[in-house]
């Protein structure tokens, strides 16, 4: 955890946020060589860097569970962004792309996260412990939100093929905005406690460390550079979306794994901040992030393409296929056993983790 700002990392995270923009602008919708492919990937991997530090300070101001909140919803944001102007500019062939990117991220954070951080801190500390209340309400909040957004749409008959009616995704939004309201008022107001790091015997743990709090000023800095490496992680990651994508085609591998990619490099800010805290034996901080983050990657993505279609021509393909329905059940059904207990061995993390690499093998092999 950052305890003191240092003027030497300070500095260089404030640099790199600034080249990431800089260098964004100056590749933008361009067809890069490979020298700058290499270029953008390394400014990309500090960005992120410097992304998890900007957090962090923001989360030792804030404290917890406002911490984990401002990343997860600040990534949502920039990658909707993403995702909305990939599809007003790739037309028919991007009607599956909202879906793709919300499930890779379901996925990603509920297994791939979750399973890396079970799996750490049960290793590293003997049982990996968390609040089973606040984990469970946001795990139902997840699967509820999913359900509405990425299953549903399989089964309905009033449009042919896995596709809401105008008046399903209206309801569909309306209700992913509302429960995800709802959750946010729960986990920072009503409910606040449920959603703190505790101890082993059960108490909760208020208090980050013992460190003094970064100044208010030093936290809206930390604001502004986190905003702004965000946008050069998830910029830089489609700048170098077509360097994957021929990899994937040279390759042989279907055209959904480019977007895999893609969400594996937009979520790695909140990945080393789970792990970070999940080293300092913060599990519930590190299981915030994650199933905040698949939260606000449905009850944000879902509302964004709904007010989107009003100008898309396109089709907008949500339902998902009988194999990726079968895959988020069974991580439904674990996630449920996972989080009962309150508390996790390094099993836990492992079946996880398992069901994150069953995802990305039936991805290049479906």
């Amino acid at each position: 955890m950052i305890t003191r700002l240092r003027p030497l990392v300070t500095q260089w995270t404030a640099v790199v946020p600034v080249i990431a923009a800089i260098l964004l602008a100056l590749t933008w919708g361009r067809d890069l060589p490979g020298g700058v492919v290499a270029l953008v990937t390394l400014v990309l991997a500090g960005a992120v860097l410097a992304a998890v530090h900007h957090a962090e300070v923001i989360a030792h101001r804030v404290g917890e569970p406002f911490g984990s909140l401002v990343l997860a919803v600040a990534v949502t944001i920039i990658e909707v962004a993403l995702i909305v102007t990939l599809m007003a500019d790739g037309g028919d062939k991007s009607a599956t792309l909202a879906r793709d990117t919300v499930f890779a991220a379901v996925m990603i954070t509920c297994n791939g996260i979750v399973g890396i951080c079970l799996l750490v801190g049960a290793l590293r500390h003997g049982m990996a412990v968390f609040n089973p209340e606040g984990t469970g309400a946001a795990l139902a909040t997840v699967a509820t939100l999913a359900t509405l957004g990425l299953v549903l749409p399989t089964f309905t008959t009033s449009k042919p093929g896995p596709e809401y009616s105008t008046s399903q995704l209206v309801f569909a939004a309306v209700a992913s905005i509302a429960l995800y309201g709802l959750f946010v008022a729960t986990q920072t107001v009503r409910h606040r406690d449920y959603f703190l790091p505790i101890t082993r015997d059960g108490h909760v743990v208020d208090a980050d460390d013992h460190a003094e709090p970064p100044s208010s000023r030093t936290a809206l800095i930390s604001v502004g550079m986190l905003l702004l490496a965000l946008i050069g992680v998830v910029g830089l990651a489609k700048g170098v979306s077509p360097t994957i994508e021929s990899g994937v085609e040279s390759a042989g591998m279907p055209h959904a794994v480019v977007g895999v990619v893609i969400a594996l490099l937009v979520l790695l800010p909140e990945t080393i901040a789970a792990l970070r805290a999940t080293r300092r034996d913060r599990v519930q901080t590190s299981l915030n992030l994650a199933l905040g983050s698949a939260m606000a990657s449905i009850g944000l993505t879902v509302p964004a393409v709904a007010i989107a279609t009003v100008w898309l021509s396109g089709p907008l393909v949500l339902g998902l296929s009988a194999t990726h329905m079968v895959l988020l059940t069974l991580t439904m059904i674990v996630s449920t056993l996972t989080v009962a207990p309150g508390r996790a061995t390094p099993l836990q993390g492992g079946v996880h983790l398992v069901l994150f690499a069953a995802y990305l093998e039936l991805a290049v092999t479906p």
